[in-house]
């Protein structure tokens, strides 16, 4: 397959705790779409637009609950092959920022999570997997099968624009 990136332009994240529900708009999420499909996330950039110095504690972390009814995305977010050739997916993964109930991060001391923590007054974090390394998920059902980019409790508000690239398998 291919590498696709999913980009959410100029979002405010709010300090969500593990086990609640995101709300629309401060979260970028990625499931599978179909219960066996093979997502590698190989990278993560954050960049931040903040007007004034806000920390945020970014995370990318699988969901325990997962999302219901996602929205399909509007410009000037995106979600698409990097390269010009790229065939279409008999089941596209989903990518969104909202949904009628957000997806949970999960709370569970033994799921991984990475962080990505910044200042989103003019920070730029990138997270880029070394070959093999990368972050997995498979279907997409809790908890394997969606990832969710969002900021955990104590970090600041402060706009950032993201992207997240992967490879469906």
């Amino acid at each position: 397959m291919a590498k696709r990136a999913f980009h959410a332009n100029n979002w405010t994240p709010t300090a969500t705790a593990d086990g609640a529900a995101h709300a629309n708009a401060t979260y970028q999420a990625l499931k599978g779409g179909s219960t066996t499909q093979l997502i590698n996330i190989v990278e993560v950039s954050i960049s931040g637009l903040a007007a004034a110095s806000s920390i945020g504690i970014f995370q990318l972390a699988r969901a325990s609950t997962i999302e219901t009814t996602p929205t399909a995305l509007a410009s000037p977010n995106s979600d698409g092959p990097m390269h010009p050739s790229t065939a279409a997916l008999a089941a596209p993964a989903v990518a969104f920022v909202a949904a009628a109930a957000g997806p949970q991060r999960s709370a569970v001391t033994t799921d991984a999570k990475l962080e990505l923590g910044l200042n989103a007054f003019g920070g730029i974090y990138r997270w880029q997997a070394a070959p093999g390394e990368e972050w997995g998920q498979i279907g997409n059902t809790a908890s394997l099968g969606e990832s969710v980019l969002s900021n955990f409790t104590g970090g600041g508000t402060g706009a950032v624009s993201s992207h997240i690239i992967y490879e469906p398998f």
